[in-house]
């Protein structure tokens, strides 16, 4: 029963991490885990650098 109970969180955490990647792309950001996602000019995001 408690595997039952882990794998059904794991796989809403999963369902939930899926959906909001597959807003933020919906909404035109370029790189979603970036704070300047919206406002990123280039292909590849350089917030990291």
């Amino acid at each position: 029963m408690t595997d039952l109970i882990i794998i059904l969180v794991v796989a809403a955490v999963l369902a939930l991490a899926g959906l909001y990647v597959y807003k933020a792309k919906k909404s035109g950001q370029k790189c979603v885990g970036c704070p300047h996602a919206k406002t990123c000019g280039s292909k590849n995001c350089s917030c990291g650098k």
